[in-house]
């Protein structure tokens, strides 16, 4: 009798190739033998529908004659043929694939699958100790974000281990265990039949070597807690909020492993007197009315310090000048912004009597 494979797979007949594989990884997660609740019939029979379904010539031979066409498969009336070959499986080099009956069986698609049943042969020969990433802050003034400037910081965190080196211990001879190779081969009982697997060895962690005496200060983690004085150059232009990254200042790896990075946010104080937009600074400031109107030489206040500036006559009050290549320094870039100085007419709070007499004979005269 002819198996709906679409049916067990739960896809419809115009199913794409990756509507196929999406429902098989869902089943065969479901109903593998070896998790809780697994049917090793059920899995068997979804394996089958998704050998066909997903190669494009079986599955048209399927689609026009069905299940039992024994011509369509080499194998046979079943695309399995007969059970699982397990001399052709590759053990220890992870899943490749493996003839069955005439029909590959390729493990590639389902690799996740199976990797959480075998140990995870895949994996990295030695674990993974990298030392912890870390976030502070530091403040500085509005002239050093424009300049740039050297500080230091004392942080406290994981450091290196001073009587070990790191190292965790004294006297490192070579483990016996996987005779320095820090890998062992392991026999797994698994639904397939026996399996060997290699995997990193538990005695050294897959360094291949152990210390005869453990370090008595970080009791064999090659770290312990203390402080640190770290010396931080910050560049020119860099903008409040901005981060710095040191790459190995963070806290210390286990056993002599990398070390995390030390993440700086740069917090930048405000300036009473600029403003920067962008790579500009912006000031502003404030004339008479007769500065304005005949003209004037003015010093104005730069982050460079005083320079002049000229005031045309009848220059309007809210009149922009720049000033140029004195602004911020560009942040990984050559040169500097301008500066833009607005003057503005600075209106008195308060005229006596006289001054007032002075204003209307102006206005009658047209001023």
């Amino acid at each position: 009798m002819s198996k709906d494979y679409y049916k067990i797979l739960g896809v419809e007949k115009n199913a794409t190739e990756s509507d196929i594989k999406k429902a098989f990884s869902k089943l065969a997660h479901k109903y593998h033998p070896d998790k809780a609740g697994g049917d090793e019939a059920k899995f068997k029979e979804i394996n089958e529908a998704y050998q066909v379904l997903k190669d494009k010539e079986k599955r048209q031979k399927y689609d026009q004659f069905g299940s039992d066409f024994s011509s369509g498969f080499s194998g046979g009336g079943n695309p399995f043929g007969g059970g699982f070959n397990w001399q052709d499986f590759s053990g220890g080099q992870g899943f490749n694939g493996f003839s069955n009956g005439g029909v590959e069986f390729d493990f590639g698609d389902i690799g996740d699958i199976f990797g959480d049943f075998f140990g995870g042969s895949r994996r990295s020969s030695r674990r993974n100790s990298r030392g912890r990433d870390i976030q502070t802050e530091i403040q500085i003034s509005f002239e050093e974000s424009v300049f740039g400037i050297e500080k230091h910081l004392r942080l406290n965190k994981k450091i290196i281990c001073d009587k070990c080196d790191g190292k965790g211990g004294t006297n490192q001879e070579k483990c016996k265990k996987c005779n320095g190779s820090g890998k062992v081969t392991v026999q797994q009982q698994t639904f397939f039949g026996n399996f060997a697997s290699v995997t990193m060895c538990p005695d050294c962690d897959g360094s291949g070597s152990i210390f005869k005496e453990t370090c008595s200060k970080c009791h064999g983690s090659g770290s312990v807690n203390g402080s640190e004085e770290i010396k931080v150059k910050i560049p020119g232009g860099i903008a409040d909020g901005q981060t710095i990254r040191l790459s190995g200042k963070g806290e210390s790896g286990s056993k002599g492993s990398q070390s995390g990075d030390l993440y700086i946010i740069v917090r930048v104080s405000k300036s009473s007197k600029f403003e920067r937009v962008g790579d500009d600074i912006h000031s502003i400031v404030k004339l008479k009315y007769s500065q304005l109107i005949k003209g004037d030489k003015i010093l104005v206040d730069t982050i460079d310090g005083e320079v002049k500036l000229k005031i045309p006559e009848f220059t309007p009050s809210g009149k922009v000048f720049i000033l140029h290549d004195k602004g911020v320094t560009k942040l990984n870039s050559r040169g500097r912004g301008d500066h833009h100085v607005k003057v503005i007419l600075d209106v008195p709070k308060y005229l006596d009597r006289e001054q007032k007499k002075l204003i209307e004979e102006l206005e009658k005269r047209g001023l």
